[in-house]
């Protein structure tokens, strides 16, 4: 997929690049300041609208995917700063704005609404891998654990996504939401952008993946 986003450069690719943010921004961020991380939403979409009102095409749509993101970067914000220790409303707040996103990609605001739902698709998809592979009650213990415990705890939990049972389900999930991208590739630009943040979502998960196994030190779940 990404080979496809690196032939026809443009918002497919900045939709990617908006979705490794929240990886390596605002996750040490919302550690360190939940608000402020919040509440950088109020200028971010500021600076969103000022674009969508552009005169040239390509300023406009690129900050009407500015404003997708800022649902989705809101949305990030306030579970990691202050439910992170809940897994189960983790994908209900990240879903805040699924009823306007889904009205509205029949509105001028469509590109917006795409990136922000196949932002929170992937998000979805990783949260039903996690509950497969029987993570969820890790997820908490992971995230509340001293320094030198995190590490060990990480890496048992991503052992235990590649034990057989886990590991069937994430090759099948793999390949199921591989065919929805090149699926959403073909229904035009909103397709695009929707299939460039999920595509991008999976890669950073299997990169996470990778490192909880190889650096757990260096990974994290978020």
């Amino acid at each position: 997929m990404w080979l496809k986003v690196c032939r026809n450069p443009g918002l497919s690719l900045i939709s990617g690049v908006l979705v490794t943010l929240p990886v390596f921004l605002q996750a040490p961020w919302v550690r360190l300041a939940p608000f402020s991380a919040a509440m950088f939403t109020v200028p971010l979409l500021g600076l969103a609208l000022a674009l969508s009102q552009h005169s040239n095409p390509r300023t406009r749509k690129a900050g009407e995917l500015l404003v997708g993101f800022c649902g989705s970067w809101l949305a990030g914000s306030l579970f990691w700063g202050w439910c992170r220790l809940h897994p189960v409303w983790h994908l209900p707040i990240e879903a805040f704005a699924l009823p306007l996103a889904l009205t509205g990609l029949q509105s001028r605001w469509k590109v917006a609404c795409g990136f922000y739902l196949g932002s929170l698709l992937g998000t979805a998809a990783t949260d039903v891998a996690i509950a497969a592979a029987g993570l969820m009650a890790s997820w908490p213990q992971i995230l509340s654990a001293s320094s030198a415990e995190a590490p060990l705890l990480l890496q048992a939990a991503a052992q235990q996504v590649l034990a057989p049972q886990g590991l069937v389900f994430v090759v099948f999930s793999g390949v199921v939401l591989v065919q929805i991208c090149r699926w959403l590739w073909g229904l035009g630009e909103v397709g695009r952008i929707a299939s460039a943040a999920l595509s991008t979502t999976l890669a950073v998960d299997g990169l996470f993946l990778l490192a909880a196994l190889m650096a757990p030190s260096l990974s994290g779940l978020i």
